[in-house]
Parts: C-alpha cells; structure tokens; sequence
C-alpha cells in the first residue's frame, strides 16, 4: 500500500495549475459534500430499527459510509483521518439542516453536477487526465490532498 505522501505526490503531477488547484479546493469538497447529501438521502428504515437511536445525523448511509471511509483514512495516516472526520462530520450536520428546507437529494445532485463541470474544466485548463481515471483511490485522495494544501504547514 501506498503512503499518504506517495499519493500526494502522484496525484500533484496533474494539480499543478494554480487555476485548475483553485478549482479543485472548492469542487473536491463540494463533490464530497453531495455524495453524502446522496447517501443521507437513502431511506434509513432499516437502520432506524436496528439502532433505534432517533439521530438522524448519525443514523443514515452517509454516516455508515463514513465508517468505512474513515478506515481507508486511518490505514493512511491517523492525523488526515482526523481531519477527514472533522470535515465529514460537518459535513452530515450542513445536509441534515439544508434537507430541512429543500429535497437533499435535489440539492446534492445539483452540486454534484456542478462541481464535476468544474472538475473537468480546471482539468481542461491544467492540460491533464483527472487522477482518478488512473486509479478509483484517488477519488479519496483528493479531499485529503485538499486538506493538506489548504491547512497544514508546508
């Protein structure tokens, strides 16, 4: 397996753009977002009756999700991981409210566009294949490269 460094270093060769990184520092979390806006939008029922918690920001397939998510973060590093956690737990708070008033999975799916035309236009720009179309992973090592660039000391 792969270190968290050796990911950043692999998937930086096709981050290099200042437009194309910009773009990626607000469409990578706002995919991440909306993919749990998605899972949070699955009907719970069966988690309901099985955990019987009444919590609906914990007691969704987002949240269950993030369980597994989170596994692939800590065998990387247990600090991303951390920060992952952080985030994704914002996450779940945010869509739970933001379902309140609007349909989540409407919502989620609009950012999700969105986000994935911008994705594809800073690539555009940038002159590269997105990362992830070498390999699936690094569909999960953007938001922590994200993370890393944005709020760790370099």
């Amino acid at each position: 397996m792969k270190t968290l460094d050796q990911w950043f270093e692999e998937y930086a060769v096709s981050h290099q753009n200042p437009k194309n990184k910009a773009i990626h520092y607000i469409c990578v979390p706002a995919i991440f977002f909306s993919v749990l806006g998605l899972l949070m939008s699955i009907p719970s029922g069966l988690l309901n009756s099985i955990f019987h918690l009444n919590q609906p920001i914990i007691e969704n397939w987002g949240f269950v999700a993030l369980i597994f998510i989170s596994i692939f973060y800590i065998r990387l590093s247990v600090s991303m991981a951390i920060k992952i956690i952080i985030f994704s737990l914002l996450c779940l708070v945010l869509n739970f409210y933001i379902g309140q008033f609007v349909p989540l999975w409407a919502f989620s799916i609009g950012v999700f566009v969105i986000a994935w035309i911008g994705q594809f236009y800073g690539h555009n720009i940038e002159g590269k294949k997105p990362s992830f179309l070498k390999d699936i992973q690094f569909l999960m090592i953007g938001p922590a490269w994200v993370v890393q660039n944005l709020f760790s000391k370099k």
